[in-house]
């Protein structure tokens, strides 16, 4: 544990040695003369729930901190107060103590989003010919929180492309409410599938980990995308992956995975620390000598 100094956070995991969020958040310690620390602990899933009675009671020297695999979930069922967006995505990345209580949020969202609107500015302005169109490669836990923003920042379809047809039908049911609400139409298909569809395609996205350092390559072509499609990838090992290169080739804009890490970042570092982040390229640099 660290030395108590009222502004205390970290990220907690298992593993946990992975996690960059320490450095990002030492930077902004640093930047920002902040007298606090940002450590990583390991946790077992077994000792999730007496590390948060702990935090709630205040024997630890934590004021909050972020949560990944495998406790996005759990802290969220060990929450006393949830924002929408952990509610809506089932699971939870940041968390803090008011008053003895524990708070939950997930800020996945809000870090696709606001990387998007950084790097690509105009990637969600209505087009003239029609609704917009987006094609979302995979149907894990991170498509939740991309599938939410899209809705919420008026696209009208969504092709939800996975290689088990069946998990992206799943996902799919999941948000069936707010897509009809937004009159969004989520549709599921299989990779080869969608691959068809890329012509329509106005936004491009993987949130699956093939591309990245030690898995396989993703196998989907971008030669007939229109050459005014944004193509994003969350993976950021390698920066630039096969995805982004043959998009860039293209003509395409790109937008590469780590700065949703950076931005996702944001709130919860607000929240503890009480100053509002700001992702700079000196900060992007400071990770990248880390990758």
């Amino acid at each position: 544990m660290v030395e108590s100094t009222g502004k205390n956070a970290c990220v907690i995991g298992y593993p946990i040695k992975h996690s960059r969020s320490p450095r990002l958040h030492g930077f902004w310690l640093k930047q920002y003369d902040i007298a606090g620390r940002y450590v990583a602990e390991s946790i077992a899933p077994e000792d999730l729930p007496a590390f948060m009675t702990s935090l709630k009671q205040g024997a630890l020297d934590y004021c909050g901190g972020n949560a990944t695999i495998p406790h996005k979930e759990a802290v969220l069922a060990l929450a006393d107060h949830a924002d929408e967006t952990a509610r809506i995505l089932g699971a939870a990345n940041t968390y803090w103590v008011e008053d003895g209580m524990l708070h939950v949020s997930n800020t996945d969202t809000y870090g696709f989003l606001a990387n998007l609107d950084d790097q690509a500015p105009g990637w969600d302005a209505p087009k003239t010919t029609g609704a917009k169109t987006a094609i979302v490669l995979g149907a894990g836990g991170a498509s939740r929180a991309i599938l939410y923003g899209l809705m919420m920042r008026g696209f009208k379809s969504i092709i939800l492309a996975n290689r088990t047809v069946e998990r992206a039908q799943a996902l799919a049911a999941h948000f069936s409410d707010i897509a009809l609400t937004q009159s969004c139409n989520i549709s599921p298909q299989s990779m080869a599938q969608a691959q068809t569809q890329v012509s329509h395609a106005d936004l491009l996205v993987n949130t699956t980990s093939l591309g990245m350092v030690g898995q396989d390559e993703l196998v989907f072509s971008l030669k007939d995308i229109p050459a005014t499609a944004v193509v994003t990838d969350i993976v950021y090992t390698p920066l630039e992956t096969s995805l982004l290169k043959e998009a860039r080739a293209n003509g395409n804009r790109t937008v590469d995975g780590l700065g949703m890490l950076l931005h996702q970042a944001v709130p919860g570092f607000e929240k503890w620390f009480g100053i509002r982040p700001e992702v700079t390229d000196q900060l992007r640099n400071h990770l990248l000598q880390d990758l």
